[in-house]
């Protein structure tokens, strides 16, 4: 038994509908994370802090929702996010001894590979040195590591074991939590609290112009999200999403990024309950109305997970499931499709 057990692997999900239990229920938590209260922080903010901090956008600045290219939902998108929200749960432990690498860089002791460099030089020196951040491409993934490889292969994958270690070690927390406000920095942004509240810099203006035409920031800030929710942040994510949602489509201060804070950014987000509200909002905001591809489906159209839409669909309805299809579904839905119940993967530990 213990050998079938060990063989069985979880069911990836197969469409968007699968991956994107935002508006139904599956097996995700709906409890809050933990508050943090250790973090280095202070918990006052002033009325300047709290302020928008540069009045209204440029006439140069502002865009078009309309004149973006026709968007739809991503099947891979979709599937590395529910992944990363349920903690990958194929993931297979490595057998090579764990060096903490991850931790061992937050606490000083090693650089960042390939360049040579500490991370005190970064936090200390690196700060407002914006073509330094805009053009290096090593450091992000030290900075903000995952349970998964990115681009500079030299850099080394959490694993469960290294995120509880940092999680109870306060300087590495405190030192990633200046590393979360440098590159808020770099992006026009403000960290107001230990609550994770964020507003605009007083640089926005020109932060945000540098945004909206350098789209691979995008995929940095995803990653930045995600390593919140690894390293005991979930709770940050809201906020700087939220700010994001006002800035493109009500502001129109980042068009461009419209796409990817729906698409990517909203997803990282492991409680259903702070995902719909958040999409409720952009749903309210969204121009043109009708084009808005997040919000929940029809009710013709639910039912079996991915029974009317597939993968990566612009919304065209497939035939209907056969009641044996149906079964299959309702049991794929219930077990996960291998029995391995993966609610606690989404709490925040």
């Amino acid at each position: 038994m213990g050998n079938l057990l060990g063989s069985w692997r979880f069911k990836e999900p197969s469409t968007i509908e699968e991956c994107d239990s935002t508006w139904g229920s599956d097996s995700e938590s709906e409890e809050p994370p933990p508050a943090e209260d250790d973090s280095g922080i202070s918990d006052s903010v002033s009325p300047a802090d709290s302020d928008r901090a540069g009045g209204d956008a440029s006439p140069q600045m502002l865009g078009s929702p309309q004149s973006l290219p026709k968007m739809k939902r991503s099947f891979y998108a979709a599937r590395d996010l529910y992944k990363y929200r349920h903690s990958y749960p194929n993931y297979r432990k490595s057998h090579q001894p764990n060096e903490y690498r991850n931790l061992r860089f937050y606490l000083n002791k090693i650089p960042l590979v390939p360049d040579g460099i500490y991370i005190e030089e970064i936090l200390t020196k690196w700060r407002g040195d914006y073509d330094k951040l805009e053009h290096n491409h090593t450091y992000i993934q030290w900075l903000f590591p995952l349970r998964e490889q990115g681009l500079n292969f030299y850099a080394h994958e959490l694993t469960q074991d290294e995120i509880k270690e940092f999680q109870s070690t306060r300087e590495a927390k405190r030192r990633f939590l200046v590393a979360y406000s440098l590159m808020l920095d770099f992006y026009g942004v403000k960290l107001l609290d230990k609550s994770g509240n964020v507003a605009r810099a007083p640089n926005w203006q020109e932060r945000f112009r540098h945004l909206n035409e350098s789209q691979h920031n995008y995929l940095r800030i995803t990653r930045i999200l995600k390593s919140l929710g690894e390293l005991g942040y979930e709770s940050f994510k809201a906020p700087l999403v939220r700010l994001f949602l006002e800035e493109s489509l009500c502001h129109s201060t980042l068009p461009n990024m419209q796409h990817s804070i729906l698409e990517y950014f909203v997803y990282t987000i492991r409680l259903p309950a702070t995902r719909r509200r958040l999409l409720r909002y952009a749903r309210q905001h969204y121009r043109p109305a009708h084009a808005f591809l997040w919000g929940p489906l029809p009710k013709r159209q639910r039912g079996v997970a991915g029974g009317n839409v597939g993968a990566g669909s612009s919304g065209i309805r497939a035939p209907a499931p056969s009641p044996e299809q149906q079964r299959r579904g309702e049991e794929s839905i219930t077990s996960g499709g291998s029995g391995i119940n993966v609610s606690s993967h989404d709490s925040m530990r």
